[in-house]
């Protein structure tokens, strides 16, 4: 029963800690508060579960507890709630579901992760910080897998979290779900958050399903979205990129092992969802207002037509890699722009590319040393190539892409060593290709 216990509670923590972080904080808006309070309750429960058994609905038992350690606290304080509040906000438990009923209506947005993610995009919050704060607050991710998305600090991006936090709740900025009309002035952020849940997820998913990881709740809350909003093109190229990416999943390998793009098997790729990722990316396009996430939904399209052609239209992707640029320059970008451009006009020019990003961020970018490195290695720069996989093996956090990465160096260095060996008289080396 303990062991059953803590794996609740662990996956509890993985799935609702985000939600009922944010449910908690909307009475009053302090985030910290409620992120201390809602500890004491998983504490609580790795204490008592084991005794008592895990309750029937634990999302509701982790909130009741947290809520309590709350009202101690104002209570200790000398504060109390507002009289009016629950008629703003109030907490029901429906079965297995929760949900917060609010004077808007309740169905006006379907997920209520979403009407979440809208609440983090007020425009008294500052920009920089809005999709952070989501990722932290709604969807669970820690400050440090946080910051390796943005190429920035820890501790960095940590005080930008506090910071954010305290200005809502000093600020007084309510938890209220914006009317259908304020949406899109609040979806960019809310697409980023999506997306970059996506993105920090997928590496850490193997196999043939994605069970209960975030990459599949991003998948969910994209295409509930874009079928809220179908009028917003970059909705639906967000759930057109996500589709076509997920797709790939079935040959992307195992936990041990990492299949590469290029390697993957294109008959184990998902049909249906490349199918939806189409419709979407038809419907994006036939908007004619042309964003970064439908332009990157393209390439994703471009890759998944090797399913059915058998090659990798390479001139296309260079095309649209230039176009993202023009839209979105983000680190990211400018690396796969120079990985298209090694592909169509040789790796030097790629490592020239590679070589351009001089900004600080680019140190610890993990696909920009993965990338440099392979280009080193085309060009016959070994001892220079397994440098730069030695620095993005030390970036790199999923253990089958290390893995790779480790094959890929060892294998320079066992040519290097055959090289070394080879040398013929007068100290000329003969390296074996």
């Amino acid at each position: 029963m303990t062991q059953d216990a803590a794996a609740r509670a662990e996956e509890l923590a993985r799935a609702a800690y985000g939600r009922l972080l944010a449910i908690l904080a909307a009475w009053d808006g302090d985030i910290e508060s409620a992120e201390d309070c809602l500890a004491e309750a998983f504490a609580q429960a790795l204490h008592s579960w084991p005794e008592t058994g895990i309750p029937s609905n634990p999302e509701a038992w982790l909130l009741t507890v947290a809520r309590n350690r709350r009202h101690d606290q104002r209570r200790s304080a000398t504060h109390r709630l507002s009289d009016g509040l629950d008629d703003v906000v109030r907490l029901v438990a429906r079965g297995s579901a929760l949900v917060v009923e609010q004077e808007l209506d309740p169905d006006a947005i379907p997920d209520r992760r979403l009407a979440l993610l809208f609440v983090c995009a007020h425009p008294a919050i500052d920009p920089a910080v809005r999709t952070p704060l989501m990722l932290q607050a709604v969807l669970g991710f820690d400050a440090d897998q946080i910051a390796r998305a943005f190429a920035i600090p820890a501790a960095t991006m940590a005080q930008r979290l506090v910071r954010a936090k305290r200005r809502i709740r000093d600020a007084r900025i309510p938890f209220v779900v914006p009317e259908r009309g304020q949406m899109p002035e609040r979806l960019t952020p809310v697409l980023e958050a999506i997306y970059g849940a996506y993105a920090i997820d997928f590496p850490l998913v193997a196999g043939t399903e994605p069970r209960d990881s975030l990459a599949a709740e991003s998948h969910y809350l994209a295409t509930t979205l874009a079928e809220l909003l179908p009028d917003e093109p970059e909705a639906l190229g967000l759930a057109a990129l996500i589709s076509l990416s997920l797709a790939r999943l079935p040959a992307r390998g195992t936990v041990d092992e990492f299949v590469p793009l290029d390697e993957q098997d294109s008959s184990l790729w998902d049909r249906e969802l490349i199918a939806l990722g189409e419709r979407y990316l038809h419907l994006a396009r036939a908007l004619e207002r042309t964003g970064r996430f439908q332009i990157e939904a393209a390439i994703q399209s471009v890759h998944c037509a090797r399913s059915l052609s058998g090659v990798t239209n390479w001139r296309a992707l260079l095309t649209f890699h230039a176009a993202l640029l023009t839209i979105a320059p983000t680190l990211g970008a400018r690396v796969a722009h120079a990985a298209a451009v090694a592909r169509v006009e040789g790796a030097q020019a790629g490592l020239a590319l590679l070589d351009a990003i001089t900004n600080e961020a680019a140190q610890r970018f993990q696909p920009a040393w993965a990338t440099r490195a392979h280009l080193l290695a085309e060009s016959g720069r070994a001892e220079a190539a397994v440098r730069a996989y030695e620095r993005a093996i030390s970036l790199t956090t999923d253990t089958a892409a290390r893995r790779y990465l480790e094959r890929r160096r060892a294998r320079l260095l066992g040519e290097d060593r055959r090289s070394i060996m080879s040398q013929g008289e007068g100290g000329r080396t003969v390296r074996r290709r």
